[in-house]
C-alpha cells in the first residue's frame, strides 16, 4: 500500500466540493439546532405541564438514540407519511434536532445559572415575558454558553460525515465515490481524515481560547 500524490491531487477537487457541502449542512444544521435548542429550553421551564412534559419527553427521546437512525428515520420514514425531503435537507433537519437536545442543555444550565435577583428586578420593572428574555436573561446567559456551544458545533462537523449514508455527496461522500471508483481507498479516506483534523483541531483550541478568556472575566 502505497502513497499515490498524483491520484490525491486527481481527486482533491470532489474533495473539495464535498468539503463545501459539509460546510453547508453544518451552518443550517447549527442555526435549526441554537433556535431550536433555546425554543427546548424555554418550555421546560413552563408552568404549562402540557407543554413541559411532551417536550421533555420527546427531547430525552432524541438524546437517547442515535442520530443514524433518526437521520434513516427522517430520511427513509417520513415519506411514507407524504413527507418527501431532499437528501440534504433529511440530513440537516435530523442533524439540527438532533443537536438541539444537547444545545438545550445548554441553554438550560446558562439560564439557571443566572442569579433570582436578575429574574425579580426584570419583574420589578414591569418587562413583558418576551421582553425580560431579550433585555435580561439572554444577554447575560448566552456570554458563558459560547465554548460548550462551540464544541457542540465542532462535534456537528463531524456528524455530517453521516449524511453519506443517505447520499447526500458531502466530504465522506464524495471520497467513497472516489474510492468506489478505484477501488483505491486509503488516499481518499486518509484526506477526508486530515481535512476534518485540520478544521477541527484549529476550532478546537479557538473554543478553549474563549473559555478561558470568559472564565477570567
Amino acid at each position: 500500500m502505497e502513497w499515490d500524490w498524483n491520484y490525491v491531487i486527481a481527486f482533491m477537487p470532489r474533495l473539495l466540493q464535498g468539503l463545501v457541502i459539509t460546510v453547508e449542512a453544518t451552518f443550517l444544521a447549527t442555526v435549526l439546532a441554537l433556535v431550536t435548542g433555546l425554543l427546548i429550553a424555554v418550555a421546560k421551564r413552563s408552568r404549562n405541564e402540557i407543554l413541559r412534559i411532551p417536550v421533555h419527553w420527546s427531547n430525552e427521546f432524541v438524546r437517547r438514540t442515535p442520530l443514524l437512525v433518526q437521520i434513516y428515520f427522517v430520511f427513509f420514514v417520513l415519506p411514507d407519511a407524504g413527507i418527501t425531503l431532499s437528501p440534504l435537507a433529511a440530513g440537516v433537519i435530523a442533524l439540527g434536532l438532533h443537536s438541539s437536545s444537547y444545545m438545550s442543555e445548554v441553554y438550560r444550565a446558562g439560564i439557571d445559572g443566572l442569579p433570582r435577583g436578575q429574574w425579580e428586578a426584570a419583574k420589578a420593572l414591569n418587562y413583558r415575558p418576551l421582553a425580560m428574555w431579550v433585555r435580561v436573561i439572554l444577554p447575560q446567559a448566552v456570554p458563558p454558553m459560547i465554548p460548550p456551544l462551540g464544541n457542540y458545533l465542532i462535534i456537528m462537523f463531524k456528524e455530517t460525515a453521516l449524511l453519506s449514508t443517505i447520499s447526500v455527496v458531502e466530504l465522506m461522500g464524495a471520497a467513497r465515490i472516489v474510492g468506489n471508483e478505484s477501488y483505491r481507498y486509503f488516499e481518499p479516506i486518509s484526506m477526508v481524515g486530515l481535512t476534518f483534523l485540520v478544521i477541527c483541531l484549529p476550532a478546537a483550541f479557538f473554543v478553549r481560547y474563549l473559555e478561558m478568556r470568559l472564565a477570567r472575566r
